[in-house]
């Protein structure tokens, strides 16, 4: 049992269990992309392009020996629409939420929040904050 204990502990503290996560989503999102760009992307590229297939497109050496360029593209168009997507998923859930107003003490000049009364490092009485909507006198 303890065993067992010392192991759950492992996968929470070392986030191993996020990342297993990670990697199964990974995989299921290159699933999905791929299936995206063969079944929606490319048969419009083939409409534009003169071949068929462009991802069988090769340069014959000799024989057997040929440069698949067109399953080279194909991947690097894979990669880029899954780096896309990775982008666009992490960028979504990262976004970093407004940083409140603030301003600083006159005094020991650290940053306090602008509603604060008082300054939390110095204890310095501050003036009242400007209310929103009010206009300075001069």
């Amino acid at each position: 049992m303890r065993l067992a204990h010392e192991f759950k502990e492992f996968l929470l503290k070392q986030n191993a269990l996020a990342l297993a996560i990670a990697v199964v989503l990974g995989a299921a999102v290159a699933k999905l992309v791929s299936g995206l760009v063969d079944d929606l992307i490319m048969p419009v590229i083939g409409l534009v392009l003169p071949g068929a297939d462009w991802r069988n497109a090769q340069l014959v050496l000799s024989g057997t020996n040929a440069i698949r360029y067109g399953d080279l593209l194909g991947r690097a168009l894979d990669f880029t629409i899954i780096a896309a997507v990775v982008f666009l998923v992490v960028r979504t859930f990262l976004r970093e939420k407004s940083k409140a107003a603030t301003r600083v003490c006159p005094a020991c000049r650290d940053t306090v929040p602008a509603q604060a009364t008082r300054c939390r490092a110095c204890t310095e009485i501050l003036v009242e904050a400007q209310k929103p909507g009010e206009r300075s006198v001069s």
